[in-house]
This record gives structure tokens, sequence and C-alpha cells, in this order.
């Protein structure tokens, strides 16, 4: 395995890991989560392009007023995916987030269809079908819904097809992104604040530093990923992409105590047998190319 694929696999390991993290603020209201990894994702990411003398590709994006709505647009599905998954992991359904990102591809490859008109495979309709199935047993025989699960899994879908228009680097991307939404998750610092919904005050000191920490958290796997993803094959990719809900299935089960339910074995049963069909689909195309 060479250094480029080692580190999108260090990408989707940091992010297997992130429930560990975010568990460490479920002492603290989610959307005031949300708010602070923002500032500090925008603050890691602006410093990081000051490092790297970057500010010219910034001040670019900023006089093009189509690319300013398009960051405002990443901006707040990626908002809105890390908010979810914030509260679905402090709130104890880590195997609800695992779920998402095992559906991800299967959500993007259908907004490929329907938006980009790609063509799909049998087996990629097919896939897509089981993985419905699987999510319509649980609403149906116990009237349980992932939603959490379909929100974080399509936001993430559309906030990755959106991406298709943009080329920055990785950096200057969650920067403007982040600098985008950054008067909304300020508005709602000070809120919290003089509201008493979450003073600063209030938290504790190891609480202050994991926030502060968060910014790094989020944009080290990124950087990781953009870096290494130029010189990896995307089947690669897409296979290693697995880790992550993997990681996350195994902390909720064996770490954090979440019940594995009938329900959730035959969702998870469902989708799985869609991403194994999905897989060993992409990997034949590849063989066949």
């Amino acid at each position: 395995m060479n250094r480029s694929t080692l580190q999108v696999l260090g990408c989707y390991i940091l992010w297997g890991l992130l429930p560990v993290f975010w568990k460490l603020l479920a002492g603290v209201n989610a959307a005031y989560v949300l708010a602070q990894r923002i500032v500090f994702s925008c603050l890691f990411c602006y410093a990081f392009i000051w490092i790297k003398k970057d500010g010219p590709a910034v001040r670019a994006i900023l006089r093009d007023k189509k690319q300013r709505r398009l960051y405002l647009c990443c901006g707040l599905l990626i908002s809105a995916n890390w908010g979810v998954y914030i509260l679905t992991v402090t709130t104890g359904r880590i195997l609800e987030a695992s779920l998402a990102y095992y559906m991800n591809p299967l959500f993007s490859i259908l907004i490929g269809a329907l938006i980009f008109r790609e063509r799909l495979t049998a087996v990629q309709w097919v896939s897509s079908a089981l993985a419905f199935v699987g999510v319509m047993y649980s609403v149906v025989l116990y009237g349980n819904v992932p939603y959490l699960a379909i929100i974080i899994a399509l936001s993430f879908a559309l906030y990755g097809a959106l991406k298709k228009g943009i080329r920055a680097r990785s950096e200057v991307s969650i920067c403007m992104e982040t600098l985008s939404v950054l008067p909304l998750a300020l508005g709602f610092i000070l809120y919290a604040q003089f509201s008493g919904l979450t003073t600063f005050f209030s938290l504790t000191g190891s609480e202050i530093v994991f926030l502060v920490l968060s910014g790094a958290v989020t944009s080290v796997p990124l950087m990781l990923f953009a870096s290494g993803i130029k010189q990896t094959s995307i089947t690669a990719a897409g296979i290693l992409m697995y880790v992550n809900p993997t990681l996350q299935l195994l902390l909720g089960v064996f770490v954090y105590g979440e019940a594995f339910t009938k329900a959730n074995a035959v969702t998870f049963a469902f989708v799985w047998l869609a991403v194994i069909l999905f897989v060993a689909d992409t990997l034949r195309h590849r063989k066949h190319a």
C-alpha cells in the first residue's frame, strides 16, 4: 500500500473514530458544539492558508459571486451534516450514524442518476433497491424511521454533488465553506451566551479545549483525503471508505454498549448486501475498463 493510499485510509480511520471525540462533548448543547466547530474549522484552515501563502485563492473566490453562492450552499449542507451527526452521536445513536455512511454511496449514485443524468447499471439499481427495502423494514414493522441516518447520508451526498463544481484545495474549500456560514455560527454563540442556553463560563476546562480542537479534528482528515486521493484509484478509495462506518458500528456496540436489535440486524443486512453488490460491480467495471 503506497503513501497516498495510506493517507486516504488514515482519513477514513479518523472519521471512523470521530464518535469518541464528540462523546467527550456530550454534555454541551449539540447546536453550540456545531457553531464552535464552524468557527474553529474556519480559523484552523485560515491559519493553514496563511502559512502556505494561499491568500490569492481566497480573494479570487470572494470576488466571484457565483463561487460565493456555491460555497454558501456547500457550507449550509456540510453544517447540517455536521450538526445532525454530532446530535446523533451525543444522544447515543452511533449505530444510526454508522448506517448513514453505509448508505451514503447509494444516495450518491441515485443523485448522479437524477441530477447529472448518469446511467446506472442494473446492479446499482438493485443495490439501491435493497438499501431502500432495509430501511423500509424498520419503518413498516417497527415504526422506526432512521431519519437522522437519512439526513446525514442525503446531506453529505448532496454536498458531494455540489463539490463537483469546486476546484480549490481542501483547506481553501473548507475555509470558504465555514466562512460563508460563520455569521450564523457567531450569531448562535452570542444568542446562547446571553440567553443562558450555553454560556462560555458554564463549560469545563476540558470542554473548552475540545471545542478548540474541533477545528483540527474536522480539517486534518479532509486534508489527508485531498492529498492522498490524487494518487489513489477511485476503486480503492471507494472500498476503503467502508472502514469509516464499520469502525463506528464497532464503537457503538462494543465500546458504548448500544443495543444491536433485530430491526438493526435486518436493516444492516440489506444495506450490507447492497454495499457488497455495489463494490463487486465497481470492481468488475474497473477490471473491464
